[in-house]
Order: structure tokens, then sequence, then C-alpha cells
């Protein structure tokens, strides 16, 4: 019995081990899980593959195509009116017929001109059944034609300026994307270590607050202290209390929200290490300007909106006047009652067609679109304009919170050290009887707020530098675009 009972108190305490499983993590380390695990990372991976498989299409829309077209068999029987030419007179008389039918084609789009360049063969079968029961076959041994529209809107020319830049642009989204994570990473990384160094002030600060009570109690008794100060005392152990309660609460909160991000294991105890102070970095506000110009996803979408609604114009404008096509093709062809007749001296086949559409009368509804078409891109060149200024003026700002807080990083620390070195001073000397409480309350309440700013300095460096990574897509530190990335991981 005593055996199965340590072998059943055994495994509670493996359980109990496994289930409370701790990672030490840093802010790097922080970020690159996130990159890797998280729900938001997984929403960027399919956007990209999206956007990869819309210019994977494109590509092998620009490639020749082998199609074949069939009917590999069709059987009628019905009644069907005929022209009784003895007696001059429509009749309906009894059909009974086998038909089959197959085209192979190569087609090759050609970008300048927008038309089309095929080559093809055809064969074709046929047999009827009743009273005059006969067999032909006919054949296109082979075929070469070119289709084209004449004067109209050619949209081969424009996918081949709006196509690439929509990858590049989903390319580059997919990098924003991941620096707009790692903003996020930074975000809950530091509301769990602030939470987890006032859990930890504030647990110091019940042992303190005990001690000094207990100490109050003996002075008390040899009229050191008076009774006002003791109970002051006695309120502020019980405040602790209540503030480690409060912040054990707070705790969980952040350390919850911090794995839930990061799509860890629910019961995952985290124990953060703060980054350490930055070395200087000296970014050139001209160079950041010219990466965000080059690498911003949203300054690549606003050139595609231009080009789509030049593109728009060119279509609307063309559609005013009228539409003309040309088709031609030369080949051969021949017919015979067997299948080797059917490609034996083949004779010359030659179609020339050319179809016009000319709008008479339409209400001005063709001249409305075009007007709107000119109207959008209008709208899309203004926008685009805008949205410049408005990138300039962010990276602008955030440039300069970036060197601010690069420099208050330092003094933080510093201030940090300082008040824990007062506040342990004060409480030795109301130890001793040479401070009183409100000295020993404002020391602790310097000390929380100097400890609170050094975590706040560091995070908005962090935000800071992260955004201006997500703006421009740079590796300020490495010196090279973030595109490097990219090209490991695909």
């Amino acid at each position: 019995m005593k055996k199965l009972v340590y072998i059943l108190i055994f495994g509670l305490f493996c359980n109990s081990a496994i289930a409370q499983k701790t990672e030490i993590l840093s802010l790097s380390e922080s970020i690159g899980l996130a990159a890797d695990s998280s729900l938001q990372s997984f929403r960027a991976k399919n956007l990209y593959q999206a956007g990869y498989w819309e210019y994977h299409a494109y590509k092998a829309g620009r490639l020749p195509t082998l199609s074949l077209t069939m009917t590999p068999i069709q059987y009628t029987r019905d009644f069907t009116r005929r022209y009784d030419s003895e007696n001059n007179i429509d009749v309906y008389r009894r059909q009974q017929s086998l038909f089959s039918y197959g085209n192979l084609s190569l087609a090759q789009n050609i970008d300048v001109t927008g038309g089309t360049v095929f080559v093809d063969s055809e064969l074709g079968y046929m047999r009827n059944f009743g009273a005059s029961t006969y067999t032909q076959f006919t054949s296109v041994p082979i075929r070469v034609g070119y289709s084209q529209a004449l004067f109209g809107f050619n949209s081969f020319k424009w996918e081949k300026k709006i196509e690439p830049l929509k990858y590049e642009e989903a390319k580059k989204q997919y990098l924003f994307d991941r620096e707009e994570i790692s903003e996020t990473v930074i975000e809950y990384f530091f509301n769990l270590a602030l939470a987890q160094a006032e859990y930890d002030l504030a647990k110091d600060n019940v042992l303190s607050t005990d001690t000094l009570y207990n100490i109050g109690k003996q002075r008390q008794q040899i009229a050191s202290i008076s009774q006002a100060d003791l109970l002051t005392l006695r309120l502020d152990a019980i405040n602790a209390q209540n503030t480690l309660k409060n912040a054990e609460v707070e705790l969980k909160k952040a350390k919850y929200s911090f794995v839930s991000y990061l799509n860890l294991d629910k019961e995952t105890d985290v124990v953060l290490e703060l980054p350490e102070v930055p070395r200087k970095l000296d970014i050139s506000l001209e160079k950041a300007l010219e990466y965000a110009k080059n690498n911003n996803p949203n300054y690549l979408a606003n050139q595609q909106q231009v080009l789509e609604a030049e593109r728009e114009v060119d279509q609307t404008k063309k559609s005013t006047l009228f539409d003309a096509s040309l088709s031609a093709s030369v080949g051969f062809n021949q017919i015979a009652n067997n299948f080797a007749d059917a490609y034996y001296q083949p004779l010359r086949q030659d179609l020339v067609s050319i179809s016009l559409t000319v709008p008479l009368v339409d209400w001005g509804v063709r001249k409305g679109k075009a007007n709107m078409a000119r109207n959008n891109l209008g709208v899309a060149q203004i926008t685009f304009q805008q949205e410049e200024l408005s990138l300039d003026q962010e990276v602008r700002i955030t440039l300069n919170d970036f060197e601010i807080q690069l420099d208050m990083i330092a003094s933080a620390q510093e201030a940090s050290d300082l008040a824990n070195m007062a506040y342990e001073a004060t409480k030795a000397r109301f130890i001793i009887g040479k401070a009183d409480i409100n000295s020993l309350t404002l020391a602790q309440n310097r000390q929380k707020e100097a400890q609170s700013n050094y975590i706040s300095t560091l995070r908005y460096y962090w935000q800071n530098y992260y955004k201006l990574r997500k703006l421009t897509l740079y590796d300020f530190e490495k010196q090279e675009p973030l595109t490097y990335q990219f090209d490991v991981m695909h």
C-alpha cells in the first residue's frame, strides 16, 4: 500500500513538472518565435502565397499553351427539316448520325501587339445511318493563324507592367507584416516585463514592510516612535499585501497574453531577459527616406493603383471609338470516305476575316465611363502624393523618437540604480532611527517609478527601432535590406 502511495505521489510530481514548463526568453528569441509560430505569421505567409501563385499564373500565361478540344462522341436520332427540291417544299425526315471531333492547338500570346498566334490540327468523323448510309472524314493536317484586335485595348501590355509590380509588393508586404509582428511582440514582451518587475518589487515590499513593522513594534515599546507611526507601518504592511495580490493578477494576465500570441503551450512559465543597453546606431534621415521610397509596400501599392487607373483610362478611351479585329489563317484540309485518304493530297485552306463594330448611339454611356476613368486616375495620383508625404513624415517622426530614446536609456538605467541605492540607504537609516516614515515612503515611490521608467524607455526604443525597420524594410544593424531574409526563407 505504501509503495502504491509513493508511486502516485511521484506520478503527480512528474505531471506537475511536465505541465509547468519554464522558458527563458530574450527579446530577439521572442520575436523569432512569433515570426515562425504566431497566428499572425501564418496569415502573412498565406497572403504571400496567394500573391506568389497569382504571379505564377501570369508568368504561365506568357508561355505557349497546348490545348486539346474534343467531342469524343455525339449520337443523334431525330426528325429534322429538309428541303425537297423535286416538290419544292420543306419536309421532315428522320436522321440518325454519329459524330466525333478533335482539335489540337498550340497558341502564344504576343505582349507587344496584344494578338495571338496559333498552330493547330483538326480531325472530324461523321457517319449517317438509314437508307443512305455513308461515312466521311475531314482533316486539317496543319493550320497557322493569327488574331489581333485592331486599334483596341492591349491587356497583355498592361499586365506586363502591373503583375511584376504586384508580386514585388506581395514580397515587400510579407516582410512588412513580419516587422509588424515584431512590433506587437515588443508590446507584449515589455508589458510582461513591467508586470514581472512590479510583482518582484511588490513581493520584496511585503517582506520589507513586515520587517519594518516588527522593528516599529519594538521601538514603540521603548517610546522611540509614536503610536501614529506604528499604525502607519501596519497600514503599509497591509497595503503591500494587497498590492502583491493585484500585481500577481496583472502578471498572470500579461503572461497569458504573451504566451498566447507566441502560440506556446498555455502552461508554459515564461521568464524574460531584458535586453542590454543597445549600441548607438547612426541612421541617416536621407538614407531612411530613400529606403522607405524603394521598399515600403504601401508606396508600391499606390504605384500599382495609378497604373491600374491609367489602364482603365486607356481601355475606356479606346472603347469610345470603334472595335475592329483581324483574324487570318493558312493551312490545308481534305475530306474523304476513309481515314487514310483524309490526309492524302490536302487542299490549300485560307481564311482572312476583319470584323468591325461601330457605336452609333449609346446615349453617352461610353463617354461617361471614359470621364469616370479619368477622374479615378486623378484621384489615384493625388492619393499617391498624399501617401508619399505621409510616409515621409512618419519616417521623420519615428527616427527622431528613436534617437531621443537612445539618449534616454542610459540616464533611465542610472536613475533606476540610484533609486534602488537611495531606498536601501533610507531603509537602513529608518531602522536605526535616523529617517522618518515619510522619507522611507518617498524613497520607495521613487524606486518604483525609476524602474518603471527604465523598462518603458527600453520599450519605446525597441518599438521605434522596429517601426523604422518596418517603414524602410532595412536592417540598420547589418546594413542591408530585409529582402535578405526573404532570400533565406525562400
